[in-house]
């Protein structure tokens, strides 16, 4: 398999499912001209043309509604949004049409679209730098797709590309840089079902996106202090699938929940609320938390440092969930 990045990874996803399948196109704020804010569509308007790669105007609630138009008569479009930030102007478009369309309809038509879109932070400030993930994860009708590694980016991104939902895939960007075994050609993987990233015996971690990364380090860390952490990975918000982190708090006692949203309302409330209902007999200790400070996040990079969660944190919560000091 060769190494790749996550921004290489979801290149190959689309470049193969757009030659595999001429129903599939790309719409969104500059992607053909440059590539898109992170240059994941870079050369694709030169490959395949002005009409599969549309470089939408600065319309977001426009772009989200060309898109479940086209997908209702057959197409396959993945529309891009450069931010999560910005998906707030089309949320009429995404709650009240994609995700109800085929409820509304009695299962006649299906919204089969798939919306790129972009959390993180990196001195974007604070209205560029806001982790919505819990608020799509609410609705029924919506997958979510969190992927951390580049093998799962590409992978779920060809299966949603193909299925017949519409699923908000949500990349980090400070992921795209990151290097990662991938298998090459049609490399499919289910929208649903976590992954046991590191397996440990003291304590649980349960996570997904870049904290599922920063929770593997941190429990490389913890190694070093004699802490064996089991790190999971959800992938998916919406199918949540809680059962590996179930079974390993089952043996490990232990659990922490680690997201980059804030804390109140965020998914690691659901998180730790369904390991209370199916594991509550074999926790030792309360459901150990860590989440973004609730502020809007600063411009400061040395004050966003200490808004959002990092090895330290996740090691003192670990210690703190074991009772160690």
């Amino acid at each position: 398999m060769a190494e790749i990045t996550y921004r290489e990874a979801l290149a190959q996803a689309l470049r193969e499912e757009m030659t595999r399948d001429e129903r599939v196109y790309l719409i969104g704020e500059d992607i053909g001209a440059y590539g898109g804010s992170y240059a994941v569509t870079k050369g694709f308007l030169q490959d395949f043309g002005p009409k599969r790669v549309i470089d939408a105007p600065i319309a977001e609630m426009g772009i989200v509604g060309e898109a479940i138009g086209s997908s209702m008569y057959g197409l396959k479009p993945v529309a891009e949004l450069m931010t999560i930030n910005f998906a707030i102007l089309a949320l009429d478009q995404i709650v009240n049409h994609a995700a109800k369309l085929h409820y509304m309809f009695g299962g006649q038509m299906n919204c089969p679209m798939v919306i790129r879109t972009v959390a993180g932070w990196g001195q974007l400030a604070a209205t560029h730098s806001q982790s919505f993930e819990s608020w799509f994860a609410h609705i029924p009708g919506l997958q979510v797709v969190t992927p951390a590694t580049p093998s799962d980016a590409k992978g779920m991104l060809k299966t949603a590309i193909r299925g017949q939902n519409p699923v908000i895939f949500i990349e980090h960007s400070l992921l795209y840089g990151i290097k990662g075994e991938v298998p090459e050609g049609d490399h499919l993987l289910p929208l649903s079902g976590a992954q046991v990233l590191r397996q440990g015996s003291d304590i649980t971690i349960i996570s997904y996106s870049r904290m599922a990364i920063m929770a593997l380090r941190a429990a490389g860390k913890l190694a070093e202090m004699g802490i064996e952490a089991e790190v999971i990975d959800l992938r998916a918000l919406r199918p949540l699938d809680m059962s590996s982190a179930v079974q390993s708090v089952t043996r490990t006692h232990h659990a922490l929940v680690v997201e980059e949203d804030w804390r109140t309302c965020g998914m690691g409330g659901e998180i730790a609320s369904q390991l209370y209902e199916q594991a509550f007999d074999y926790l030792d200790a309360p459901i150990g938390r860590v989440a973004a400070v609730e502020v809007p996040m600063p411009y400061s990079k040395a004050l966003e440092h200490l808004v959002v969660p990092d090895e330290n944190r996740v090691i003192s919560a670990a210690r703190t969930v074991l009772n160690l000091k």
